[in-house]
């Protein structure tokens, strides 16, 4: 009977894991918003007609007006093209997703020192206290006190049973624990992937932009000559080198907060692993 309970109880884990990693409408909200935002700055901040000494007449060109004589450097982003709202957008996601991250983890660490935290359990299971080790999860409120706790619960009821074995009752607490990782794990690495993706996206954007920018100052100075195709390319050459810049600048933003992040998680998952290895241990010499 207590196989057929945890099988149904992970199950049940699995079933919740999922329903977490799929109710994460800011995954997909997000993204688009920012898009949204980046061609608005670009469009209507970068290509506001006041920052231009000859703003395009034309009023059809509502999308993409051809705007002379950028009167700031900054505003040059502007003639790097269409590329560069989607590098803006997607400097936003990154922006966006640091946040989330930052607010997520940091949420997931708890309160106070893990090592300190497992020190403290291991003292009162030591002293067989259980319920004074179920007060330090309470209060260390992150996933490896989440973690610690479901083990723990399985600790207590394993004490008074009489019908398994040490080495069932161990495996019990070994699978409730492992229950509860499956619960805390999608939370933690959830939209990671966008920072991954676009540490290799983003420069690839740049470098797409810059292309562009290059194509339209060769065709530029074909169509001119003496100083004038000069002076045109290299003013191209420059607008051009704006989505590199921004490219490059975004990936490496979001691969060292991509590494940030990896790195609290594997303290993290550390703890986590710890607190199983101590009440399976502790069970096993305690209650033989």
């Amino acid at each position: 009977m207590s196989e057929i309970k945890t099988t149904n109880a992970t199950a049940q884990a699995v079933s919740n894991s999922k329903t977490k990693r799929g109710s994460n409408p800011i995954s997909w909200i997000a993204p688009l918003v920012c898009i949204i935002l980046g061609y608005i700055i670009w469009r209507f901040v970068l290509g506001s007609a006041h920052n231009f000494a000859a703003p395009d007449p034309d009023t059809t060109h509502w999308f993409w007006p051809n705007h002379q004589g950028p009167k700031s450097s900054i505003v040059r982003m502007y003639e790097g093209g269409i590329i560069v709202p989607i590098l803006i957008g997607i400097f936003l996601i990154v922006f966006t997703f640091v946040i989330e991250r930052y607010l997520t983890i940091g949420k997931a660490a708890g309160t106070g020192s893990i090592p300190d935290f497992i020190h403290q359990v291991q003292f009162h299971l030591a002293n067989k206290d259980i319920t004074k080790a179920i007060a330090e999860c309470d209060k260390q409120k992150g996933s490896v006190g989440n973690v610690m706790r479901e083990g723990l619960k399985t600790y207590q009821e394993m004490i008074s049973n009489k019908e398994l074995t040490t080495d069932q009752k161990v495996l019990n607490i070994q699978k409730s624990i492992e229950e509860a990782t499956a619960l805390e794990m999608p939370m933690l690495e959830q939209n990671l992937v966008f920072l991954s993706t676009i540490a290799s996206v983003a420069t690839l954007l740049g470098l797409l932009g810059t292309v562009l920018g290059m194509i339209r100052s060769f065709s530029a100075l074909g169509d001119s000559g003496g100083g004038e195709a000069a002076q045109k390319l290299s003013q191209g050459i420059a607008e051009a080198l704006y989505n590199t810049s921004l490219g490059i600048g975004t990936s490496a933003v979001a691969i060292i907060l991509y590494n940030v992040f990896t790195t609290k998680i594997d303290g993290i998952v550390f703890g986590i692993d710890e607190s199983g290895f101590t009440l399976t241990q502790n069970f096993a010499s305690n209650y033989k």
